[in-house]
């Protein structure tokens, strides 16, 4: 099967990249592993969806499906239970339960999403009693099979997955002891943490972890302790929460084993892939956009990465032109930054997260030009225009560091 452009994952962002290539008039495939597009959306019924991108609040499935809608007005082959298993610029092999498939292509973009840390990934030692989930396999659980995890909870880790949970089970009629996370400062975004924890009175216990699981069969237990200001146990505050389920929200991981085997470079910090200004990986002619390559805050900013991913993929077809660029570097204070490399003198915007919070702090892109910024959170995703100017003085410069100055 040939076409100019393969899209792997059938979320927000490969949708988005589909639809865009399609509309400049690439011959697209979309490969879908899940047996519906849509990524994690069906199964988000709260709403927060849609207010950048349709101007109305929406929920999960419905956001999925108006994207759906838009992508099947384009011409894009779509292929559903089909897995990616190797790429390259030039072909996609991958499996269905028809067998195995070759698409002979001109570009691809890597839409693929994340995954939820485990409990093996945050060393969370135990006999692995039942009762322990990933808050989104929970929340399949609960809005997909009509199940519920159990009836007294508590949850590790303050992400949006886990606080809207916590909401969740709440209106389902299970105790949620608490949310208890390792770091001083919350995680989730401030609407979550509000609608979901104070307006439904959980605590949120900050500086302390879990470091015991009770239970051989079943949880029925576990115990927390709070954490100095080094990270240390303090003595003598370890006590017991009941509970018969334990949901992790501890992070979520960009899916990049398929760009680890067609040598792309990844940022060490984000796991993603190193792009440019057109979500171009360091392979020439494989694009990447959404939680593939930095963990975004909003469905909506996923979206608009894989509209801009699959419009520069389609450009890139009638465009053999060679790239060099320069490169954006974390400094003092930044965390993580895309995207990392210039390529060309034109506005770009950039999305930094920051490494703590911040009241007040300026942010100096090398000697070029200089940002002043209130309310820095590492939970929200920082959103900042760079003019074309000023990214012609970071060409000119050969790249720059990236540093926050904390003002008091």
């Amino acid at each position: 099967m040939n076409y100019d452009i393969v899209v792997i994952g059938g979320g927000p962002g490969g949708i988005a990249a589909a639809r865009s290539a399609a509309k400049r008039g690439a011959r697209v495939a979309l490969i879908e592993r899940d047996e519906e597009l849509g990524g994690i959306l069906p199964q988000c019924i709260h709403h927060g969806f849609g207010l950048t991108r349709f101007k109305k609040e929406l929920t999960g499935p419905e956001y999925a499906t108006r994207e759906e809608e838009l992508l099947r007005k384009e011409k894009v082959d779509i292929f559903l239970n089909t897995t990616a298993l190797s790429l390259s610029p030039c072909e996609v092999e991958a499996i269905s339960p028809r067998g195995r498939k070759k698409f002979k292509t001109r570009a691809v973009v890597l839409a693929m999403g994340s995954r939820e840390r485990t409990a093996a990934a945050i060393a969370l030692g135990s006999a692995r009693p039942a009762g322990i989930f990933t808050a989104g396999a929970a929340q399949r659980l609960v809005n997909m099979e009509g199940c519920l995890p159990g009836r007294r909870a508590v949850i590790v880790g303050s992400g949006d997955i886990g606080l809207i949970m916590a909401r969740r089970l709440s209106l389902e009629g299970v105790k949620v002891e608490a949310v208890v996370e390792i770091m001083p400062y919350p995680g989730g975004l401030l609407r979550n943490r509000v609608q979901c924890l104070d307006d439904f009175k959980i605590p949120l216990l900050l500086s302390h972890k879990v470091i015991e699981v009770h239970g051989e069969r079943r949880v029925r237990g576990v115990v927390i302790a709070k954490l100095d200001s080094e990270g240390k146990i303090v003595e003598g505050t370890e006590r017991e929460l009941p509970c018969d389920c334990l949901l992790l929200s501890v992070g979520l991981i960009p899916e990049n084993e398929l760009s680890q085997k067609a040598g792309i470079r990844l940022d060490p910090v984000t796991g993603g892939p190193v792009v440019d200004q057109d979500f171009e990986t360091s392979v020439p002619g494989i694009f990447a956009c959404g939680n593939v390559v930095a963990i975004s805050d909003l469905a909506d900013d996923v979206t608009a990465q894989g509209e801009r991913a699959g419009e520069r993929a389609a450009r890139s077809l009638s465009s053999q032109d060679g790239k060099s660029g320069v490169e954006l570097k974390r400094g003092p204070g930044i965390h993580s930054v895309v995207p990392q490399v210039l390529t060309k003198a034109e506005a770009t915007k950039i999305a930094i997260r920051v490494a703590r919070p911040m009241e007040q702090a300026e942010l100096h892109c090398g000697d070029v030009c200089t940002f002043k910024l209130k309310n820095l959170k590492p939970a929200q995703m920082l959103s900042l225009m760079l003019a074309k100017e000023q990214v012609e003085g970071l060409l000119a410069a050969d790249g720059a560091t990236l540093r926050l100055e904390e003002k008091k």
